[in-house]
């Protein structure tokens, strides 16, 4: 009965599966502080995104983690079509086709060696306008490499218009763009920092946005939906659900929301130490997510996730 009256459903279509591809590896390497998630190899890879497909998750976010020695200021990585980021596409894309969908992160923050979104001024700040140039650059090149969704991440002001201008010029009109259009300036955000090898010092609250607000939000998404965004996003989720909700209900355009590294990282603890039934709270935490607005939720869990809906359904 409670099944049949459910006002919310939550189906492993919904799901997006974070994934990390890096150089320099020759086995997976679990990441310390988010037991169960990995920096993948070529073969691992392509053996979890097939997990991830056999669950019945549509959609998987590619992370590039280069070598240390192959950043640089700019992040010029992020464009070579022999970056890391753009190999893991084109590996996927022939593997997989189009039965599952692609989905690139378009900042440079894994690949600059000052770990910031954008290149820098003569005074250490983030050049909003000459970043944009790189992030188209980015959004081409991981288009050719197979991408069919980029996803910019790196919060700078007319991203969405340049990259929607750039790729149509280069002919990927059917490209999709995912804009991080709420993305705050978070504590949780720590272990994915790990995950892809930061080399960041300080902290991006110059372009992040300041978790006290929630006006600021709406702004953003509706600039990023005037620019010809094809989805938006929240990014934390948990912690602003209420900003989730806000946009949900003024937004066009699918709505997405990111379970980040922390609060992953909190219910994997609390699970290992007893604290809580971790396979409920996961579950419970996503559905709470779709209650609040979500069409589409990044997880790190989602190919748990998808069996266990696969299995009750």
């Amino acid at each position: 009965m409670r099944q049949l009256v459910a006002e919310t459903q939550l189906s492993p279509r919904d799901l997006i599966l974070p994934m990390f591809f890096a150089d320099g590896i020759e086995q997976p390497k679990e990441i310390s502080s988010m037991p169960g998630v990995y920096q993948h190899t070529e073969e691992s890879l392509v053996q979890a995104v097939r997990e991830a497909y056999e669950a019945g998750v549509r959609c998987v976010d590619l992370f590039g983690v280069p070598r240390e020695e192959d950043k640089d200021a700019q992040g010029s990585p992020a464009w070579d079509p022999e970056g890391v980021l753009n190999r893991a596409l084109r590996l996927l894309r022939k593997e997989f086709g189009n039965d599952i969908l692609l989905m690139a992160d378009t900042c440079l923050d894994e690949f600059t060696d000052h770990g910031h979104c954008g290149v820098l001024d003569e005074q250490g700040r983030v050049d909003n306008d000459a970043t944009l140039e790189l992030y188209v650059a980015m959004a081409i090149a991981q288009a050719r490499a197979g991408a069919h969704i980029v996803s910019p991440s790196g919060m700078m002001d007319g991203q969405i218009g340049v990259i929607r201008e750039g790729l149509d010029a280069a002919g990927f009109e059917d490209v999709a763009i995912m804009a991080y259009s709420a993305k705050y300036a978070s504590a949780f955000f720590g272990p994915f920092r790990e995950a892809v090898g930061s080399s960041l010092e300080g902290d991006r609250r110059t372009y992040q946005q300041d978790p006290a607000n929630y006006r600021e939000s709406m702004l953003e998404v509706d600039m990023d939906i005037e620019e010809g965004a094809d989805f938006v996003m929240v990014k934390p989720a948990l912690p602003y659900l209420d900003v989730l909700a806000g946009v949900a209900e003024r937004s066009p355009v699918p709505v997405a929301a990111y379970q980040v590294s922390g609060e992953y990282a909190m219910i994997k603890a609390a699970g290992a130490n007893g604290w809580i039934d971790e396979k409920a709270v996961m579950m419970e935490s996503l559905i709470s997510i779709k209650r609040a607005g979500a069409d589409q939720i990044f997880t790190y869990f989602a190919t748990e996730a998808a069996r266990m809906l696969a299995k009750d359904a």
